[in-house]
């Protein structure tokens, strides 16, 4: 089923219509869609680069707007929307294990959405969902989103329009070793708090 979603959603990147369907996959992609717009952000950027940074403007800006709708799917329907999503996903024992790990803590929440935004990790539906389901405030909520997915897409066009599609792969790299780092860092500064608290 995947597969064939992501097939679906790279077929749009050759599309007169792509510029609105990189909006609709930007947005969905943060409350309901498993697919990262970079499926259709990237070919899109590869094939008009001159165009790369009005796609960065264009997904940041949707992206965001479906993390708002997320936090209000999650905030408002946490158990008529949220589980049966999850579920649908097979992603409730990684939802439910994150939702006790935050346990009300704002910075790992500000912590996940800027490796979600930035690396994909967790994905990112998962994570703005979560975040109304704890009630994170939604200002900052809307702030970090800003900050992270704008990093992520204008980063990504500006790399693409300097280097072209031979750097992608080192970029995904190097974008997980970074969210990788920052959780790492986060978790030992958390600990070293909690310990000395």
């Amino acid at each position: 089923m995947f597969r064939k979603l992501y097939d679906w959603t790279l077929s749009w990147a050759r599309s007169r219509h792509a510029p609105a369907a990189l909006g609709t996959i930007s947005f969905v992609e943060s409350s309901v869609f498993p697919i990262p717009a970079d499926v259709l952000f990237v070919p899109m950027c590869a094939a008009q680069p001159e165009k790369a940074m009005s796609y960065a403007f264009l997904a940041s800006v949707t992206s965001v707007l479906g993390g708002i709708f997320g936090w209000f799917v999650g905030h408002y329907g946490a158990e008529v929307i949220v589980r049966p999503l999850m579920e649908f996903y097979g992603e409730v024992d990684k939802f439910d294990s994150l939702q006790a790990y935050v346990n009300g803590n704002t910075w790992i929440i500000l912590l996940l959405l800027v490796t979600s935004g930035l690396a994909h990790l967790p994905p990112m539906k998962v994570v703005t969902l979560l975040s109304g389901v704890v009630g994170f405030n939604l200002g900052l909520f809307v702030l970090s989103a800003i900050v992270a997915r704008s990093a992520r897409f204008y980063g990504l066009a500006w790399l693409m329009r300097r280097y072209g599609a031979a750097i992608l792969g080192f970029i995904e790299r190097r974008l997980t070793l970074i969210a990788g780092g920052v959780i790492v860092i986060g978790l030992a500064a958390w600990y070293l708090l909690k310990a000395h608290g």
